[in-house]
């Protein structure tokens, strides 16, 4: 694999609290890398690094040939675009709106030109969202505002898409349509990098799935190499049963018995 990201021995501190230690890890273009674990296993701050809104104080995060501290912020918006959570918009702006204020890296004017607005364009359509462009943001679902927000991204043109708990707030339906359109983003070449709590929901759509505990890598591999109880006990902290059913991802089952 020839590596989008590499991190070497990363670490994070916060208030003399280590967030991240020793992080050592590669990630490919055409991926999509889900990183889960508890609260407080260091995902967000991840995203963050690889974002390069975090500077690690220890080790060395590369973007390709760059050390990521060394590339300017505005060409770093070039390369890699960051979905937070459910943003939320105080005025009336038009999904099309919403989608071009991705281009802003890539704006060296006030007013939009033709291909920034070509670029919304494929973005809409990516992410079918053609449909709804003079929709107010506000008056939008859940469900389609994650959509608007990705779509957003990629207006950006990156080649990474880092996303954090991109189904949070989503109906089991949602969940697995945005999940589809990143795992076909990343069929297309791009490297996607996802933060979820949900093992079912990784599984099904993850090449590779990242497990972090205490600020550390406890495991990384495909789903099915993952999928061992004892494992999944030590890093979540509860019991868990794992369910195989031939032709299928592992699915993870709360393993605890019931309360009196």
């Amino acid at each position: 694999m020839n590596p989008v990201y590499r991190l070497e021995r990363v670490g994070v501190r916060r208030g003399g609290r280590a967030l991240l230690e020793e992080v050592d890890l590669e990630l490919g273009a055409g991926e999509l890398v889900v990183v889960m674990g508890p609260n407080g296993a260091g995902k967000s701050t991840l995203l963050r690094v690889l974002a390069g809104l975090e500077e690690p104080g220890d080790g060395q995060a590369w973007l390709g040939k760059e050390r990521i501290g060394a590339i300017g912020r505005r060409r770093m918006a070039q390369q890699v675009a960051m979905v937070e959570p459910m943003l939320e918009l105080p005025f009336g702006y038009r999904v099309e709106q919403v989608v071009m204020m991705g281009r802003a890296p890539h704006m060296d004017r006030w007013f939009e030109g033709a291909e920034d607005w070509a670029q919304v364009e494929v973005a809409l359509r990516t992410m079918d969202c053609e449909g709804m462009r003079e929709r107010d943001y506000r008056s939008l679902s859940s469900g389609e505002k994650q959509r608007v927000l990705v779509a957003s991204a990629l207006a950006q043109q990156p080649c990474v898409l880092l996303l954090d708990e991109p189904a949070a707030f989503l109906d089991v339906r949602h969940q697995r349509e945005m999940f589809m359109a990143l795992k076909r983003l990343s069929g297309q070449g791009y490297l996607i990098v996802a933060v979820t709590h949900d093992w079912n929901l990784a599984a099904r759509w993850a090449t590779r799935l990242v497990l972090l505990k205490q600020g550390r890598i406890a495991a990384a591999g495909r789903p099915e190499e993952l999928a061992q109880e004892s494992l999944l006990e030590k890093v979540f902290g509860a019991p868990l049963s794992v369910l195989r059913v031939e032709g299928q991802p592992p699915v993870v089952l709360d393993g605890g018995g019931h309360g009196a």
